[in-house]
């Protein structure tokens, strides 16, 4: 069961700080929704897949992890292709690939303690004009990224329980119990803050 998106790793980018690499996912980003060209869209998404190869995740685990992902850009692109030309449609398909290997080459980079720092530090001008608690931004921003892969790990259980009781395996009948388990440990988990006082309000 994966506890974390980081990955443990010395590479470039697990050297590299958390504000710049923010800044450049940013960057890249924004580049790449004034780019048209397919096989300039293509060079950029065979860089940010060697990004995130470099960080040490590996070909099959990272397919894996970004499995769900990719499994929503490709129904995307077939309805894409229904309602575009072919063109276009690929445009917009090789831009969402490219980002989305690219944020995860920062996020399997990154520690969450480093984002919540990072985060919370970004938003501090915000609070200082009184439109949020940057301690809070920081602390939610750290559980979404904490809980990304239980989630998973948990559909992965349940997937796995519907099979080897020979019932169909559809999100129909597992997304019930996913949300049910999923908001017992957000009361929980908001109740232990609370009663720590980490939140300031």
């Amino acid at each position: 069961m994966l506890t974390s998106l980081h990955i443990e790793g010395t590479s470039p980018l697990h050297r590299l700080s958390v504000k710049p690499k923010l800044a450049g996912l940013m960057a890249f980003g924004l580049a790449l929704y004034f780019v048209d060209r397919p096989w300039v869209l293509g060079a950029a998404l065979a860089l940010s897949g060697l990004a995130y190869l470099s960080t040490g995740v590996g070909l099959s685990e990272g397919l894996r992890r970004l499995k769900p992902v990719l499994f929503t850009i490709a129904f995307l692109a077939a309805v894409n292709l229904l309602l575009l030309p072919p063109l276009e449609a690929l445009v917009i398909t090789l831009r969402l690939v490219a980002i989305v290997f690219l944020a995860a080459a920062v996020t399997a980079s990154t520690t969450i303690a480093d984002f919540m720092a990072a985060i919370t530090d970004l938003a501090r001008p915000l609070e200082r004009l009184g439109l949020i608690k940057a301690s809070d931004l920081g602390l939610a921003l750290g559980l979404v990224l904490r809980f990304v892969p239980e989630i998973a790990a948990r559909y992965e259980a349940l997937r796995e329980a519907h099979a080897a009781r020979g019932i169909p395996v559809r999100l129909s009948r597992m997304l019930g119990p996913l949300i049910i388990s999923t908001l017992k440990d957000a009361d929980r988990i908001a109740e232990a803050i609370d009663a720590r006082g980490i939140r300031g309000h």
